[in-house]
């Protein structure tokens, strides 16, 4: 983080960087209610809001005041994690599947309230949020503003390294495992429950108070259920309870919707994580992975030259993606004419069944329990992947990036729960 502005040639990296740190802070938060004490808290986007919120509440025209940002910070932090205590004790009793939902209950309130309040502007949120200013000087370019969210992601990541090995964070962890046995043991479980919620919190307003700047407004659809999903996804790809972990799925997660942006990034990302899961998936035997991408290679081209001799209306339509990679499978992939209109959003239910029918292969081939037929079987489903990525997805990249997002983190729970960094819990029986 420190050496990358050095390599950062424009200034969408530069701002690709700072969004990359806001990420990390946010789940470096949310890791210590879910990776360290087990809540699973769905209300942790609101505590980013009010972060930002009360930034814009005290700098801003609207606000009509523009306080300074070595006071405002702070203050904010602390404000947003007696927040986070407030709101952790109503449901302190809670666990599961019961404490998911009030705190989801916290978050849709929190949207119907930015949504259609009128001290936060309704739909239209507050803009023309002044820069951040320390000590009378005021950070203007980008560059100064990734290296003051730097600063911010070093403190936290300190205070949480040793907040983990002190005597709270092994209560946190036992609390973890088995919530009697620490309360059996004299642990006080309910306020080390609120602590972390408090902790998460604090963290989570840090991150509001410098994106609200950095963004220079805020909108309530900022602060939406996706950015939840997103944030969570990191927690889960880095592994829960990994400072580390956290940190590198976070990085994984926001470069990977940044590259997903582009079709032609998009479409090599998905050519390669699809042959790299392939040559992981049938490691053994060594020949099974090849065999598989040979047969599914000649499988296209015979489904094609089938399609081409007797009826040309499946293929002679074009694809929306413009890279090498998409040129050289053009010829290989069935693309029906006119499922991908001018403007490139894809027309018809063509594409959208064979999505459906996609999804439903995969679901199909996980109950077949004979390692031949299940990889005879996955030779026309990657061919039928191939297919919806060309005439589907390719064209929304918006929704195709959560969905390669989503399919990698399905597989990667299937082989390693835990994450890429975590560590395997203790399961008491």
């Amino acid at each position: 983080f420190a050496i990358f502005p050095l390599f950062a040639d424009s200034d969408y990296l530069t701002q690709v960087g700072i969004d990359t740190l806001i990420f990390v802070l946010l789940a470096l938060g949310l890791n210590v209610a879910v990776g360290w004490v087990g809540l699973l808290d769905l209300g942790f986007v609101v505590f980013f809001g009010l972060g930002a919120y009360l930034y814009a509440a005290v700098a801003s025209p609207y606000a009509g005041r523009h306080w300074e940002a070595e006071l405002v910070i702070p203050l904010i932090a602390v404000a947003v994690a007696a927040t986070g205590y407030l709101l952790g004790s109503t449901s302190r009793r809670l666990v599961g599947d019961y404490l998911a939902i009030v705190t989801l209950f916290f978050l849709q309130l929190w949207l119907v309230v930015l949504t259609n309040a009128a001290f936060t502007r309704g739909p239209n949120g507050i803009s023309d949020i002044y820069p951040l200013e320390f000590f009378g000087r005021q950070v203007v370019s980008l560059e100064g503003y990734y290296y003051v969210t730097f600063a911010a992601f070093v403190l936290v990541v300190a205070f949480l390294y040793l907040l983990n090995r002190s005597r709270t964070g092994r209560a946190w962890r036992a609390l973890r495992e088995d919530e009697l046995a620490a309360e059996l043991m004299t642990m006080p479980v309910n306020r080390l429950k609120l602590m972390a919620f408090a902790v998460g919190a604090g963290i989570a307003g840090l991150a509001g108070a410098l994106y609200a700047p950095m963004q220079g407004a805020v909108f309530p659809l900022n602060f939406d259920i996706v950015l939840l999903i997103t944030i969570y996804a990191m927690v889960v790809l880095g592994g829960a309870g990994s400072i580390f972990g956290v940190t590198v799925g976070a990085v994984l997660i926001a470069a990977s919707l940044e590259v997903l942006r582009e079709p032609d990034d998009a479409s090599w990302i998905f050519y390669v994580v699809g042959i790299t899961a392939l040559v992981v998936l049938l490691r053994r035997p060594a020949w099974a992975a090849p065999a598989v991408l040979a047969g599914t290679v000649v499988f296209g081209f015979v489904v094609h030259e089938a399609a081409e001799r007797w009826r040309p209306s499946l293929v002679e339509g074009s694809t929306f993606g413009q890279a090498w990679i998409d040129e050289l499978v053009d010829s290989w992939v069935l693309l029906p004419e006119g499922i991908v209109a001018a403007d490139g959003v894809p027309s018809g239910a063509t594409g959208r069944l064979a999505y459906i029918g996609l999804v439903a292969s995969i679901l199909a081939l996980t109950l077949v329990r004979s390692r031949l037929w299940r990889a005879v079987g996955l030779v026309p489903v990657l061919y039928l992947a191939a297919c919806v990525w060309e005439n589907l997805l390719i064209a929304q990249p918006a929704v195709a990036r959560f969905v390669l997002i989503g399919a990698m983190l399905v597989g990667l729970m299937a082989f390693r729960p835990q994450g890429l960094f975590g560590k395997l819990r203790v399961e008491v029986v």
